[in-house]
This record gives C-alpha cells, sequence and structure tokens, in this order.
C-alpha cells in the first residue's frame, strides 16, 4: 500500500513505535488482538489498527502540498478537512481559511473568491453542486482534492446501482458531509434516500411490506429523500450503500434486513432482481478498526479512553463499542485529563462535556484500553499514555517497556 509524506508531529516516539511492531509481527493484517504495554502500577492495551488510516494521510499529505506549492496565495478549505480538532488546528495556524463549517453553513461567501484562490476539498468529499459552482468561478477544484478513495469507490456503486436501475438506500447521518456529498451524487443517478440504523430501516422494510401508511413513512423520512422520489414506486429493486465510517456491523445488518424483506415480499427465487449485493462498500480501515475494538474488549481491563475529535462519526462508534462492556472516557486530547483523579470527557449521544471524578480505580495494576478513531494522529496518543504515565512515578522506564515487546 502506498506510503505518505506525513509531518513528523504527527508521529510519535510511543505508539508509532508500536506500531511498526505490530506490523512487523503481522503484516497480513490478519491479528486483531492488542499489543500490552506493562509499566507495572499501570498496563495499557493498545488496539491492533486505530490512528491515520490510507485516506486521512492521503489528504493530509494533500493539504500540506497546497500550503507548501502556493505561498503567495489565499487558501481555503470548504470545510474541516478531517474531524480531528489539532489537525484542523494546525492548518488554520498555516494560513488555511475553511470556507463552510460542518453542517454546511457558509463562514465566507463564494462570492468572495477568485480563480486564482486554492479550494481544497476535504476527505468527507463535498456535494455535485458545490463542485460546480468552484468549478463556474474557474476555480481548480480537483487540483488540491483530498476525498478519500474510499469515499469515491462508494460513489462509484452509486453510479453503478443507477445504470442497473436499483433505488439507493444510504445508510449515514444525513446531515454529515460525506453523507451529504454521497447523496448529491446517487440522487443523480437514482431515487435515493437516506436510512439512519436499523431502527429507520425497520420503518422503511414495513412500508415496503404495505403494513405502515405514507404519513408514518413521511414523519420518519422527511427531507431525506430526493426529488421527485415515489415511495410507492422506487422501492421494488434495492441496494444499500454507506457513510464509510459508520459502524460496518451496523451497514451489513441493514443490508440483511432488506435483503429479507424483499426474499419476504418477492420470494427467494425472484431476489436478485429486486436487491442488490453492495458488500463492498465497507471501508477497510473502519472495519478494521473497530474489529481491532471487539479484539481489545476480550481483555478484562478497567476502563478504556478513546481519543479522537468529538464530532468523528468513527470515533463515536468505537465509543459506542467499549461503552456496551466497561467505563469508556471519550477525549479529545490529553488536556482533557486534569489529574490522578479527575477526568473531562464527551458524551457523544447527548453531545454534552462531562466531568469524572476517581475514574482511576485505586488498585494495582491497573489496565486501560487506549484506541482512537481515524483521524486521530499517534502524537495526541502518545501525550495520553504520557500524561497518565506522569501519575505513577513508579512506572517502568518506557524504552524498557518498548524492548519487551
Amino acid at each position: 500500500m502506498k506510503s505518505f509524506n506525513i509531518p513528523d508531529f504527527y508521529k510519535s516516539p510511543v505508539i508509532s513505535k508500536v506500531k511498526e511492531i505490530q506490523k512487523k509481527s503481522d503484516p497480513r493484517k490478519k491479528d486483531f488482538s492488542p499489543t500490552l504495554l506493562d509499566f507495572g502500577p499501570v498496563r495499557f492495551y493498545i488496539a491492533r489498527h486505530f490512528g491515520f488510516c490510507y485516506g486521512v494521510e492521503n489528504a493530509i499529505e494533500i493539504s500540506y502540498k497546497a500550503i507548501e506549492e502556493n505561498p503567495d496565495k489565499r487558501i481555503f478549505l470548504l470545510s474541516q478537512m478531517i474531524h480531528n480538532p489539532d489537525v484542523n488546528k494546525d492548518l488554520l495556524s498555516r494560513g488555511v481559511t475553511f470556507l463552510m463549517d460542518t453542517s454546511g453553513n457558509q463562514i465566507i461567501p463564494f462570492s468572495a473568491l477568485t480563480k486564482d484562490d486554492i479550494v481544497i476539498i476535504p476527505a468527507f468529499g463535498t456535494t455535485l453542486k458545490i463542485e460546480q459552482e468552484l468549478e463556474a468561478m474557474g476555480i481548480q477544484v480537483h487540483k488540491y482534492n483530498t476525498t478519500c478513495p474510499f469515499v469515491d469507490r462508494v460513489w462509484k456503486k452509486a453510479e453503478k446501482l443507477g445504470e442497473d436501475d436499483y433505488t439507493i438506500i444510504i445508510h449515514g447521518k444525513h446531515k454529515h458531509e460525506e453523507t451529504r456529498a454521497t447523496f448529491s451524487r446517487s440522487e443523480k443517478n437514482a431515487p435515493s434516500i437516506i436510512v439512519m440504523d436499523i431502527i429507520e430501516s425497520r420503518v422503511l422494510g414495513e412500508f415496503i411490506l404495505g403494513t405502515i401508511s405514507l404519513d408514518e413513512f413521511e414523519k420518519v423520512f422527511k427531507g431525506k429523500y430526493s426529488d421527485h422520489f415515489n415511495p410507492q414506486i422506487h422501492l421494488k429493486r434495492v441496494g444499500v450503500i454507506n457513510q464509510t465510517t459508520m459502524l460496518a456491523t451496523e451497514t451489513q445488518e441493514i443490508s440483511d434486513y432488506f435483503k429479507s424483506i424483499m426474499i419476504q415480499k418477492y420470494g427467494a427465487t425472484e431476489l436478485k432482481n429486486h436487491f442488490a449485493d453492495t458488500r463492498d462498500t465497507l471501508c477497510y480501515a473502519t472495519n478494521e478498526n473497530q474489529e481491532s475494538t471487539y479484539g481489545l474488549l476480550k481483555n478484562d481491563a478497567d476502563l478504556a479512553i478513546v481519543v479522537g475529535g468529538y464530532n468523528s462519526s468513527n470515533t463515536s462508534h468505537i465509543v459506542e463499542l467499549c461503552e456496551h462492556k466497561l467505563p469508556t472516557y471519550f477525549i479529545s486530547s490529553e488536556i482533557e485529563i486534569e489529574s490522578k483523579n479527575s477526568i473531562n470527557h464527551y458524551h457523544f449521544i447527548r453531545q454534552e462535556r462531562l466531568t469524572t471524578e476517581n475514574y482511576l480505580p485505586k488498585k494495582s495494576p491497573i489496565d486501560i484500553i487506549l484506541t482512537s478513531g481515524a483521524s486521530c494522529p499517534d502524537s495526541v496518543i502518545d501525550a495520553v499514555l504520557q500524561k497518565i504515565l506522569s501519575f505513577y512515578p513508579s512506572s517502568k522506564n518506557i524504552q524498557d517497556v518498548l524492548t519487551e515487546i
């Protein structure tokens, strides 16, 4: 796989070394068990896969290249390049300016741009409408396009589904940048509708089977389907694609559910005429990170710390998995760890910041699961690990622990 030129300050002496060791011992990525770093009074279970993925590294390389190649030009990002505050903060410090927020609200009007300006498309991609508007102004939107290749693969699948006369069901958060970008392309190719989860999928399935009314359908899906979408006509042939950062297991569950609905309505012998196999839209990195989380959870730990941007979809899903088993703290960086006795963390469902006292149990050793989302730099994970180690002065030397593994 291609290697990218990532600034050294995103790397770390501990976590990057652990990843290097993991890669050498498991080059085919078949083992999802974590690495144990035993410091004596505190032990860390480090996930097999976490942190920057292919798409994120690609986006970072292109963004810094844009800065380097255009020292005398104004450089804009459509919105956050990835959902990580440290990465976006560094880009802003280098003179990059955001044109929109993550919800698509304009911060700087496009009318303020000129054809000489540089506009970077973020890793999530953007809508066809925005691309066309910028191109009409003479801006070369594809020169520094950081759209993740795996997102682009989903778009190609949407195009193929449209060519084959399937209606497209998108598993995603309808306000998320990636889902908005995917929807803009899918609706060009075919009737399209967005489902948030298996609960909304079941509502759609019940409508397909004729057990709920059009009014009930509208209550759930108003604003989540394409223009001229007719649910009474356009749900006879369907295929499922996804926002790549959603839980892979949930996308598969949704796909299997609609497959069963079509068998129930049309019979198994007619399935191929009503349901498309779209398993290849799952992102390998999201899937690996989630499988690695399951690997982490096979160990008896006292707590989990998950690091990442609070608006990061893939990170929130890792938090969700961990919360089912043990106390889990979702933090953006080591700054949220105030002391050995107090930690600030984020409740992603309620979207509020909380403070928990005595989060570290009074026992020895303490076992901590440590992982992150796909947009979190190794350096941030490293800082979290070292902050916790600072509370235990009798801990083993870091280099000695790395030598042991």
